[in-house]
């Protein structure tokens, strides 16, 4: 499956964007699904995964409450709702789908990923 990942840019601090993960090659309820972000020097850090079915998710600590993943199997595309965004929100947001079972928040377990957005939170 190929990922391709957008909707990301420029927004001041409290604002939102929506990222999209379109998929093609195969369809995406064959994966459980997640987003991840990176900075320049640090490791990739996950953000929020979805299970197949979207019946289950997960969120890292920093943005529960704030982010919202969510994913159209019809539409073959995942989204990631981005409000009350704050500075340290910044940092190219790729997206990934795993074969691995169940709600997948390590990036090892992981089988294909986006080419990644970048987002960028200004004060």
């Amino acid at each position: 499956v190929q990922l391709q990942a957008f909707g990301g840019g420029l927004v001041q601090a409290g604002g939102s964007l929506r990222l999209s993960c379109a998929a093609s090659g195969r369809t995406i309820s064959s994966y459980n699904m997640g987003w991840f972000r990176q900075v320049p020097g640090k490791e990739r850090e996950f953000v929020a995964a979805i299970k197949w079915n979207g019946g289950s998710t997960s969120y890292a600590d920093s943005v529960k409450g704030r982010f919202t993943i969510s994913r159209d199997n019809a539409k073959n595309t995942m989204y990631l709702q981005m409000n009350s965004l704050k500075v340290e929100d910044t940092a190219v947001y790729y997206c990934a789908a795993s074969t691995s079972i169940g709600v997948v928040t390590t990036p090892s377990r992981y089988d294909y990923w986006g080419q990644g957005t970048q987002v960028t939170v200004s004060s």
